[in-house]
């Protein structure tokens, strides 16, 4: 690997990210064309994929490049395609444009491609190499690696706490831990993830919309779910009003009252029942999955202790970012961490301390599964 392949690749990885979290059941991947120029190189095009999942980005390089792209070398964070979908192969984009290159992160896990979009191209004479910047590839898009690989969303535990590990005065009230900082950097998380989970309690006690917010994002909201194992969400509250604009789907048991899951169903939201988990509640591993079948790349995990605690407790979460106020709200508040302590997450050895910054006045800390 030269410094070049390098640093062109860790481009190709800042245009994947542009997108992320809009891109559908699709990876959101970059890629760019680089020519050569006398005795240098030359950004030739650049493109990434495009919200809901298409144009693919090498086809927007490519048309970028146009003729520039004979002879060239193509950076690209996923394997490119090799199957008719929706959209061509972009296998055949490659091989049409001449490309004399193709260097790639990582391999793609989806069967329909899994080494066929590689084999494609080295059977039209281009050259391969894989491997480059693997470890930033496999972190960008863990989301769509975990659906093709484990059969669930990457799930990202959202977690807003006080000095002393609280999340709330007290039961059923709602406070404001973090300031305006924080809580924007949340609404940015929101929209790069395609789905948001919260509980019932959440949605009966504060009729949340668990939309993105941030001035120009509003249409990158994410999927809002609720875990709900009796149906109890009122079919007027906020979420089932906004059902047709932004998707809700409400994973309940399926003993769960008929009359309500039919006004829910007439606002245009998704009832869902699923299996009983731990303690009488929808099964956390069949909402995962029936997620995924979805297209659901990432969740993540932001309303209620019990809510949190459970996907702790299952041992499905992925990561954690823990948004870190000075303010002690006292013993009477409410745990993060419905019955367990937070350090269940921070001093767990499953989990890595990523990295830790200030976001106004408060701190941000990322823990992430160990691989």
């Amino acid at each position: 690997m030269s410094l070049t392949d390098q640093t062109y690749m860790e481009h190709a990885l800042r245009l994947g990210r542009r997108n992320r979290g809009a891109t559908a059941e699709n990876p959101s991947v970059g890629c760019v064309v680089v020519a050569r120029a006398g005795n240098g190189f030359r950004l030739a095009g650049q493109g990434w994929t495009q919200q809901g999942g298409r144009p693919h980005a090498e086809t927007m390089a490519l048309l970028q490049a146009g003729t520039r792209a004979r002879g060239a070398t193509v950076y690209v964070t996923l394997e490119p395609c090799a199957h008719h979908g929706k959209t061509p192969p972009c296998t055949n984009a490659l091989i049409k444009a001449g490309v004399a290159r193709v260097v790639a992160a990582i391999r793609d896990p989806d069967v329909r491609v899994a080494g066929k979009g590689f084999a494609h191209l080295e059977q039209a004479g281009i050259k391969v190499d894989l491997g480059v910047a693997a470890r930033e590839a496999r972190l960008d898009l863990a989301g769509f690696l975990s659906r093709n690989e484990r059969k669930r969303p990457y799930v990202t535990l959202k977690l807003a706490v006080s000095s002393d590990g609280k999340i709330a005065e007290g039961p059923g009230l709602t406070t404001a831990i973090t300031g305006e900082a924080a809580l924007a950097r949340g609404h940015l998380l929101r929209a790069q993830s395609d789905a948001i989970l919260v509980g019932k309690t959440t949605v009966l006690s504060d009729d949340p919309q668990l939309t993105c917010r941030l001035p120009g994002l509003e249409g990158r909201s994410p999927v809002r779910i609720v875990l709900d194992s009796n149906l109890e969400t009122p079919p007027d509250c906020g979420l089932a009003r906004s059902a047709r604009d932004t998707g809700v789907i409400i994973y309940c048991l399926s003993q769960a009252d008929g009359s309500t899951s039919v006004a829910l169903t007439d606002q245009g939201v998704i009832v869902a029942p699923v299996g009983v988990g731990k303690n009488g509640r929808p099964d956390l591993n069949a909402v995962l999955a029936d997620l995924a079948n979805r297209g659901i790349n990432d969740l993540i995990v932001e309303g209620g202790a019990r809510v949190a605690a459970s996907f702790v407790d299952a041992d499905c979460v992925d990561r954690v970012a823990v948004f870190r106020s000075s303010r002690t709200i006292g013993p009477a508040g409410v745990d993060a961490l419905h019955g367990m302590p937070l350090q269940r997450i921070t001093n767990d050895a499953r989990f890595g301390h990523m990295s830790r910054h200030s976001v106004g006045e408060d701190m941000l800390d990322w823990y992430a599964r160990k691989e």
